[in-house]
């Protein structure tokens, strides 16, 4: 049970708060899709268990490659010393078997979805495991996070309807933004020794106070995101609540991290965003299944 638990921790599954409730976004407008088009709703329990399923495994997978590449770094950093593989806790070679096995599992899932995702799955592999190697050249890192995470709403879309549509393609350009700008959040407190290892972010590269104002403005553009998906997608009031609370944590996470203080990066990235992510997706669904059944 204790090595569960070290895996949990490895791959901070906590984290899933982020990324699972767009995906149930995209899974709950491909449900629309189907009513909409007076579809068949064919295996819609078991194609759900398996977005589930590639959810977690995709994850994982990801989250371990950047334990286990990160590892030497991590070693020497004093606030990540403590992470599974540098502290011993968990070998890195078990760690690598692990991100092999998830891997495997995740493409797996896909070819029981459906055909497209199945083709699609190596790619959504490369850009998951591709970013853990950007920080080593690029400052642009944190959007190659977003793009990873922003595969959520349209890959659960595309397992239920196998077509693309604009509005869960909304959702997940809102999501690379959003996620973007609370990883650039985050990453404040790795300046110094990302600076000091030749490790690219925007705090590292342009200061803290324009990364920032960076944050800022990646922010802003999640929230158009939302907003034009409010437009484009037909929805109802119902909406409107969980777009007040999603903009609302927002400025919140905004408010309370400044350049002169960052002792509440922690309550920012986690707090502001679980909340964020679990309470709009909410209100969505909610929309969403209200005029798709009744």
């Amino acid at each position: 049970m204790t090595g569960i638990k070290n895996y949990f921790s490895l791959v901070k599954f906590s984290h899933t708060i982020f990324a699972m409730p767009f995906a149930l976004i995209g899974f709950a407008l491909g449900i629309q899709y189907l009513g909409k088009n007076h579809l068949p709703f064919e295996n819609v329990g078991l194609k759900l268990f398996l977005v589930i399923a590639c959810m977690v495994t995709a994850r994982s997978a990801a989250m371990a490659f950047n334990r286990y590449l990160d590892r030497h770094f991590d070693k020497l950093n004093p606030r990540t010393a403590i992470r599974e593989i540098p502290a011993g806790i968990i070998k890195a070679e078990k760690a690598l078997l692990f991100i092999i096995i998830n891997s495997i599992l995740f493409v797996t899932a896909t070819f029981f979805i459906n055909t497209i995702c199945f083709y699609l799955s190596p790619v959504a592999l490369f850009v998951i495991l591709f970013y853990s190697y950007t920080k080593r050249f690029t400052f642009l890192c944190h959007l190659v996070l977003g793009i990873g995470l922003s595969l959520a709403p349209i890959g659960a879309y595309l397992a239920v309807t196998g077509v693309f549509h604009i509005v869960p393609l909304l959702f997940s350009f809102a999501v690379v933004f959003w996620v973007s700008g609370f990883d650039v959040i985050y990453a404040l407190q790795d300046i110094e020794f990302d600076k000091s290892q030749s490790l690219y972010s925007i705090p590292s590269y342009w200061g803290l106070g324009r990364a920032l104002n960076i944050a800022r403005v990646l922010h802003v553009f999640s929230a158009s995101f939302i907003i034009a998906a409010y437009f484009l997608g037909g929805f109802h009031f119902i909406y409107l609540g969980g777009l007040l609370v999603f903009v609302g944590m927002l400025i919140y996470q905004h408010s309370i991290v400044k350049p002169n203080d960052l002792s509440k990066v922690d309550i920012a990235f986690m707090t502001a965003n679980g909340i964020a992510s679990i309470v709009f997706s909410t209100f969505v669904i909610s929309d969403i299944l209200m005029t798709t059944f009744y």
